[in-house]
């Protein structure tokens, strides 16, 4: 009797552990994740998102759901309007810190990744108009004082207002710019190529990756060159900003021969800090061990690694997901 009491017992214990992995392996998720236009490179990282979590986690979905993009998508993770959202790091440190749009910093937002670093700011600027005031640097701007026109994204995009922080940090806001003779003029990206073409703006300042068809395609009818910024102005601008140092790589276009740095606006996976400790690490999880799924939805997407993932600052990273990185010895 003893002995039959025993056996049971064993069984017991070999079958449990088998039903818990039963259950662990049977989770599933359905969440959302806000982006910004129904098309686009968001729309396609809420696919690969979507991938990586049916890959972990068979059964799960991650629902792309449109918004105004990342400025809008803070106010809709705190309405818990959706589970996940992409943010640029940018817009994270204004709501940090409450800067506007923001009325007051919030402490209710976490980051499970990196999607993206390389979407530098490009100075892009005619090269006769270049020649014309003696312009080689971004800070010459502010130094000379030209009668420039500058073209920059759209207000409320995120693009536009680091630009007129760089502006602002070398002496050209957009009042000292109209004192010179010069103007801002705040257009999508779509139309700044066709701005510079037709000698209506004599520089772009905007958020692209490098390459970017619309560069390409302008510097074939007008000859442009690339502004460096120096490496103090670089560190005031991400200390302001919560933009990252980057580099544009010398030969990147064949009118940009020499290396360009630069700060670049970064893309991450954000979520609010009460999401459940356990769905987050599985969310960490699913992410960064199926990251080919999100690096493969586009071309500009193949430099993404599980170390650039990793690489939030700006704000922490969910504890659930930051138990992952420990466990994955990636932080």
């Amino acid at each position: 009797m003893t002995m039959s009491i025993k056996k049971t017992l064993m069984a017991a214990a070999l079958v449990v552990p088998a039903m818990a992995a039963n259950v662990a392996s049977a989770q599933s998720y359905n969440m959302t994740v806000a982006g910004a236009s129904p098309g686009g490179l968001w729309s396609l990282l809420g696919a690969g998102l979507d991938s990586a979590m049916k890959a972990e986690f068979p059964g799960s979905t991650v629902t792309y759901q449109t918004s105004g993009g990342g400025l809008a998508n803070v106010a809709v993770l705190q309405r818990d309007d959706a589970s996940l959202a992409i943010i640029e790091d940018a817009v994270l440190q204004r709501a940090r810190d409450g800067e506007p749009p923001f009325r007051e910093p919030s402490d209710d937002l976490r980051v499970i990744a990196n999607l993206y670093t390389w979407a530098p700011m490009q100075p892009v600027i005619r090269e006769a108009f270049a020649e014309e005031y003696d312009i080689d640097s971004f800070a010459d701007i502010g130094e000379v004082k030209p009668p420039i026109t500058i073209a920059i994204n759209k207000r409320g995009n995120i693009a536009s207002s680091v630009a007129e922080t760089m502006l602002e940090t070398i002496g050209a806001s957009p009042e000292e710019l109209k004192s010179w003779g010069g103007d801002l003029i705040y257009a999508a990206s779509s139309e700044q190529s066709g701005l510079i073409q037709d000698r209506r703006a004599d520089m772009i300042l905007n958020s692209l990756f490098v390459g970017h068809s619309s560069l390409m395609q302008a510097g074939t009818s007008v000859d442009l060159t690339l502004l460096p910024l120096s490496d103090d102005i670089v560190q005031e601008i991400t200390q302001k900003t919560g933009t990252t140092p980057f580099v544009i790589p010398g030969g990147s276009y064949d009118w940009a021969p020499n290396d360009i740095p630069t700060v670049s606006i970064s893309a991450t996976l954000a979520v609010r800090s009460d999401m459940d400790e356990q769905q987050a690490y599985d969310l960490t999880k699913a992410v960064y061990e199926n990251y080919e799924k999100i690096a493969n939805v586009h071309p500009a997407m193949r430099s993404l690694t599980p170390e650039i993932m990793a690489s939030v600052d700006v704000i922490p990273y969910h504890d659930g997901a930051m138990r992952y990185l420990k466990e994955a010895g990636l932080r």
